[in-house]
């Protein structure tokens, strides 16, 4: 059944919290015993424009429970939609698939752009609001206590709170209605309506902007203030316009909209970048960098410089990295390239410094995905025999004490190029971090990077560059080498009588043998699928699910070897100077 049939279908609260896969003991308890003051943790965060903002963050529970109603409430407007052959192309805030980039690229290029933000969003939705449109909405028409629920799940104080999980989905569905008048206005008088959030954006091409959203001010030419046909929809739509935030843009200006610039291209403001880009060079000059954050003093949030970290930068230069590949992407005849842009050479630098130059565990970057599956299990498996590897906790929990690097289709593998794997994509990440690593005058070194290989036919590139720093006595059966800095390579160990080897080889040969659904596994490239079955299957079907059964004991003599490289790369540490 689908989601809104299966809300549409409840009458009591006891179903509703099934759906929501609660105990309706906990959710009455949640709701009901627990008075607001012990449901929520209120603070206030200083906003970048002036002022501050009231934080209402619900505890883990209530905050579980917000987080499963938004996901169903949300499939239940994507299944609305599917089924009117609706594309929601108005909202982009909180809703899947939309974005500040989708909602800026709306108004690209515009002569004149207007915008202005509701007064106090979410708490114009109130508890009576919430409830009534979920009992008298033709799309939902929920019992009268099914809505109740809803209500009492997402409300505090009557209202919607900002912090919760469910508030920007259920004032999105709210606001609908507002969104349909303010369509049907901007097309009657020719301009472009989005909005995000409690932000609402009007532009045009027109000569003279429509007096019915927007008008300059009798006192003051330069200000802009709303139309009285605008003010009476929003109005009548139970929403109240911030007077304060409210202004005309022209062409001939820089032009925003959701803190994009929107003149020709969608874009970054420039002095973000150059901001970026210096926090990034400080960091790989000194090992640190200043940012404009939040600080708490006294119980008292402000904003001030304070010392970045890590994950914030990272979360700048992708941010950067994602409008950037957004406008390649849309320009016509667009190729993907090899070649990286400096933007994304800049980001590369920062991945390698933060990831393996001075990664806070020893890092092993494998082949694939499928090898970290493998070690990952076989290091659990043997976690009392390699304490470099693993750590058993006194009640049995297993943490490993390395990261082994895991493959992705993200932006961060798409610029690192290690988003596929291979030997191939192996040595010319060793390549890089060499040239890149060379760079650095931060700190760093602390822990090893260890590139692990298949010592087979496959790695002879990789190979003949190790024996550049390995030296003419170089055979491959090494257990490891060092190539640079904090970087050994380590091969699969070879087999009796020296033969080649590959990570697989090292699973029991009753294991290797498994049968899925008719197919044998075969660890070549260019397998027969209609006979066989490869890598990625064998990894997670076999392996994965299977891993606490399986005899890993064939692992030892690599795991040895990891082991290995990490003593010799802190061994080495402790002696420099």
């Amino acid at each position: 059944m689908s989601s809104l049939n299966s809300l549409k279908s409840i009458t009591t609260r006891a179903e509703m919290a099934a759906l929501l896969q609660f105990k309706a003991a906990s959710l009455s308890y949640i709701l009901f015993k627990q008075p607001d003051a012990a449901k929520y943790k209120t603070f206030e965060v200083p906003k970048r424009t002036g002022g501050k903002r009231t934080i209402h963050a619900p505890v883990d529970a209530l905050k579980l429970m917000q987080k499963k109603l938004s996901v169903l409430l949300q499939d239940c407007v994507d299944e609305i939609n599917t089924a009117k052959n609706l594309q929601n192309r108005v909202s982009h805030g909180f809703t899947r698939k939309r974005s500040i980039i989708t909602n800026a690229r709306l108004h690209r290029n515009r002569r004149y752009v207007f915008n202005l933000d509701l007064e106090d969003f979410f708490p114009s939705v109130h508890f009576g609001r919430v409830r009534g449109f979920f009992m008298r909405d033709r799309n939902f028409a929920l019992h009268k206590d099914v809505a109740t629920v809803i209500a009492q799940i997402a409300c505090r104080e009557k209202i919607l709170p900002q912090g919760s999980p469910c508030s920007p989905v259920i004032s999105n569905i709210i606001a609908h209605v507002l969104d349909m008048h303010l369509v049907s206005l901007a097309s009657r008088v020719g301009c472009t309506y989005s909005r995000y959030a409690d932000d609402l954006t009007f532009s045009t091409n027109k000569k003279v902007f429509p007096r019915e959203i927007a008008l300059p001010s009798d006192a003051d030419s330069n200000l802009w203030v709303p139309g009285d046909e605008l003010q009476r929809l929003i109005t009548h739509s139970g929403f109240l316009i911030n007077n304060r935030k409210t202004h005309m843009q022209y062409r001939t200006s820089r032009q925003y909209v959701t803190g994009l610039v929107v003149n020709r291209r969608i874009n970054v403001r420039q002095e973000y970048r150059h901001d970026v880009r210096a926090m990034v060079h400080r960091l790989l000059n000194t090992g640190g960098f200043d940012i404009y954050g939040k600080v708490e003093k006294s119980g008292v949030v402000t904003l001030e410089k304070r010392p970045g970290k890590m994950n914030e930068l990272h979360g700048m230069l992708g941010f950067i990295d994602n409008i950037d590949l957004n406008h390649r992407k849309n320009t016509p005849g667009w190729k993907s390239s090899d070649k990286l842009s400096s933007n994304e050479l800049m980001y590369q630098r920062f991945l390698i410094y933060m990831n393996f130059f001075a990664a806070e565990l020893p890092v092993v970057l494998c082949e694939g995905k499928t090898d970290n599956i493998y070690l990952t299990h076989a290091i659990r498996s043997l976690a009392p025999d390699y304490p470099y590897l693993a750590t058993v906790a006194p009640d049995g929990k297993i943490r490993l004490n390395v990261r082994l690097y895991k493959y992705r289709k993200s932006s961060t593998a798409r610029i690192l190029r290690l988003s596929d794997g291979g030997s191939s994509a192996l040595l010319d990440f060793i390549v890089t971090y060499k040239r890149e690593a060379e760079k650095f005058k931060g700190p760093g070194l602390k822990n090893a990077f260890i590139a692990l290989y298949d010592n087979d036919s496959g790695a002879k590139g990789i190979t003949k560059y190790i024996k550049g720093f390995a030296g003419p006595a170089f055979t491959g059966a090494e257990p490891f080498v060092h190539v640079f800095q904090n970087l050994y390579a380590v091969p699969t160990p070879k087999l009796s009588g020296g033969q080649s080897s590959k990570i697989e080889d090292f699973f029991e040969p009753s294991i290797k043998a498994t049968v899925l659904h008719g197919k044998t596994f075969d660890d070549k490239n260019g397998l027969d699928t209609d006979t066989h079955y490869g890598k990625k299957i064998f990894a997670e079907a076999v392996v994965r699910p299977h891993a606490a059964k399986i005899n890993f004991n064939g692992f030892r003599p690599l795991l040895t070897n990891l082991e290995a490289a990490i003593k010799a790369h802190l061994a080495a540490s402790s002696t420099t100077p």
